[in-house]
């Protein structure tokens, strides 16, 4: 009798655990939800603040895609900085609080918030089909963040880098940065400034990395605040350099692409891919789906589906930016024939003839024949 009362008492206090954990878990996963909508919020509206500041800063000097840093002296392009910096540190409190399969899809929120803001400041029209966009985002948004998987409890530095030198992740890190050397050395001085994909695959790719150095520093720097401190761990140091490393080569390259090609198309091309490869990467490493049922992990597979419709629905409606005029006519061939009329004979003009007073001249392009 003792025995089965122990046993009952036992398992009470198994499922009174197991309701504490599940509670805790879900209030994390919503201080992970309200962090990245604000992130999304400032991010969004700093890819409008730089492009313009961007836009500027290329009128009177270099532009940053061809390799200037006049922006540097740009006041309007530092305050879209500072509205990504804040941004950015609310995406990197929600990674401590929620797993990245929850916090990196939110990120669409942000081609919401600069699709509109593009339509009023930088004259990009939203179409109907733009705003039909917008709303999968929303509902695929809404789909992800139900049926979100729980975070793992981690309690040091060092779990976090037992998973980060697992063979996996380390073949994923491996082909991550063979694949963009391959787009700096070959891809960039060859396509940069014409295929869009060249600058927004490196920082997509390098974006992957990113999250999971800034998930384990942020976790770091969680536990040291609950009173086990990570700060004498080497690891940490270890992810903090990765995390500088990275953030500084995303942007440099996405300047270059917001700098090059349209504002309200490096947003949705660079959300899809940098969604894709960090789910694919957190899946990896911190093993995400592990113990979510089916139904859960499709759900979320289905939310992410509907937002990467959303965002290729709002790239299709947009115009790309149009080409500078010095641009265009570099690209046309340079050969012109001058078809003379004199004394009602014609003939093509040589670099060394003299032009007569009386004749009548047609600009013909050989571009155009």
């Amino acid at each position: 009798m003792a025995s089965s009362s122990a046993s009952s008492s036992s398992s009470f206090v198994t499922i009174e655990d197991n309701s504490i954990r599940l509670s805790i878990s879900s209030t994390d996963n919503l201080k992970g939800f309200i962090l990245a909508f604000v992130s999304s919020a400032f991010i969004g509206s700093s890819f409008i603040i730089k492009k313009i500041g961007l836009q500027r800063a290329g009128a009177s000097g270099s532009r940053a895609s061809s390799g200037g840093y006049g922006y540097l002296r740009e006041p309007l392009w530092w305050v879209g900085m500072v509205t990504m910096i804040v941004g950015e540190l609310a995406n990197f409190v929600a990674y401590v609080y929620a797993p990245a399969v929850l916090v990196t899809p939110l990120g669409a929120l942000s081609i919401i918030v600069s699709a509109i803001l593009a339509h009023f400041f930088l004259k990009e029209k939203l179409q109907k089909m733009g705003i039909l966009g917008c709303v999968l985002c929303v509902e695929g948004s809404i789909l992800i963040v139900l049926h979100s998987p729980s975070e793992h409890s981690i309690n040091s530095v060092e779990e976090i880098w037992e998973l980060a030198i697992q063979p996996a992740f380390l073949l994923y890190t491996a082909s991550a940065i063979a694949v963009v050397l391959v787009l700096f050395l070959y891809c960039e001085p060859r396509f940069g400034q014409t295929n869009i994909l060249v600058y927004t695959s490196i920082c997509s790719i390098i974006g992957s990395l990113t999250v999971m150095s800034i998930k384990a520093v942020g976790i770091a720097i969680k536990l040291t605040f609950e009173g086990s401190s990570q700060v004498a761990r080497y690891q940490t140091w270890i992810f903090v350099m990765v995390a500088v490393s990275c953030i500084i080569t995303q942007l440099n390259y996405l300047n270059k692409a917001l700098d090059t090609f349209n504002a309200a198309v490096v947003s949705p091309i660079y959300y899809a891919l940098f969604t894709s490869l960090t789910i694919f990467a957190s899946a990896i490493m911190f093993k995400d789906w592990s113990g979510q049922s089916a139904s859960n992990i499709v759900s979320a597979l289905c939310g992410f589906i509907t937002v990467l419709s959303g965002t290729m629905v709002l790239h299709s409606t947009r115009d790309s930016d149009p080409r500078p005029v010095t641009d265009l006519y570099s690209s046309m061939s340079p050969k012109v024939s001058w078809l003379i009329y004199a004394n009602g004979e014609s003939r093509k003009q040589k670099d060394d003839d003299v032009l007569l007073p009386d004749f009548d001249t047609i600009l013909k392009q050989d571009h155009f024949k």
